[in-house]
């Protein structure tokens, strides 16, 4: 469910949207210079770009403005024998980039190009006895692994394919002191991993399991006298976080706990006024990753003329909207 939203008042800066998507535009034509180091050096996840870049886009309503009839083939083109997608090509498959290569083709609209058993088989190939999940035939497990495989799993609608319950055991066990989720039994409480936490909790009808009030005062003390939330205790503040810890309290009902608008300025200092983009922190180089998450915080608290996204599956609304009528049975 989402939080109380307050809208920004009219003082704040404003949102560049128009460089923004130029920006969008340009890294989304990356692979067509192979002679620069920006080729090699961002290959491995381009298509986690791709989707941050799409995402983005689609909050501004400037979809449309990119080549979907050429990045559709591209998507495509990364899925592996086995069913994974890799970050490009010519990189092996990955439970991350599978779930990235699913959200693109949904926000596409071309999930029936989609095997979904193959993908799904894929998927459960990669959980684990005690229900966590690794990320690929190397081994490293990761909460982070666990809510890519159920977000994926529900995008095409096939979460019978894995054990659900254990998967939501294995989360629980997650569980710190201070209300937070580390990323395997025992790890300290961050930002980025309790949003898989009560993404994976929220995906399956499983947020008993959290300690709201606690939780909720946890990520609250994650504001900096910056208006930036950070990860952890006495680190930076990130503009990343702004999805991570505001999409938990959004799923939870607590929005309204969060100075929101320190926050959007905070936010909005981060903008490359003369390229476009947004960066971690101001005056910082401004990139793809930053500029979704920069713009899905502000889409959260509800900044006028962005589209609204939904903070469990990180896609627009009206994407989910269309998910779910199209797994819904007739």
């Amino acid at each position: 469910m989402a939080g109380q939203v307050s809208k920004p008042s009219t003082d704040v800066p404003p949102l560049l949207a128009e460089k923004h998507a130029e920006y969008v535009r340009s890294f989304s034509k990356i692979w067509e210079s192979t002679d620069k180091i920006e080729f090699v050096a961002t290959e491995h996840f381009w298509m986690s770009g791709m989707y941050w870049g799409l995402s983005a886009m689609a909050l501004l309503g400037r979809l449309e403005d990119m080549d979907l009839q050429a990045i559709v083939p591209w998507v495509l083109s990364c899925q592996h024998s086995n069913g994974g997608f890799g970050g490009s090509s010519r990189n092996d498959p990955h439970m991350l980039y599978t779930l990235s290569a699913v959200q693109i083709l949904a926000l596409c609209d071309q999930l029936d190009l989609v095997d979904a058993d193959k993908v799904a088989n894929y998927v459960a190939s990669l959980q684990q006895p005690n229900g966590s999940f690794v990320g690929d035939q190397w081994g490293e497990v990761d909460t982070r692994f666990t809510y890519c495989a159920l977000l994926c799993l529900s995008v095409i609608g096939r979460t019978s394919a894995i054990d659900v319950n254990a998967a939501v055991h294995f989360i629980a066990q997650c569980k710190n002191f201070d209300g937070g989720f580390g990323c395997t039994p025992g790890n300290e409480s961050h930002a980025g991993q309790v949003f898989t936490c009560i993404g994976s909790l929220s995906l399956t009808d499983k947020l008993q399991v959290v300690d709201r009030d606690l939780f909720c005062w946890w990520l609250c003390e994650r504001q900096t006298s910056s208006g930036g939330l950070n990860g952890r205790p006495e680190k930076l503040q990130d503009v990343c976080y702004s999805w991570w810890c505001m999409s938990c309290l959004s799923i939870l009902g607590r929005l309204h706990w969060i100075d929101q608008k320190a926050l959007t300025n905070f936010i909005l200092s981060c903008q490359d006024d003369e390229d476009g983009g947004i960066s971690d922190r101001p005056d910082d180089m401004a990139d793809i990753y930053h500029t979704f998450f920069g713009i899905a915080g502000l889409s959260l608290m509800g900044y006028p003329d962005l589209k609204a996204i939904d903070p469990t599956w990180a896609l627009p609304c009206e994407v989910v909207a269309r998910i779910k009528a199209r797994n819904t049975p007739a």
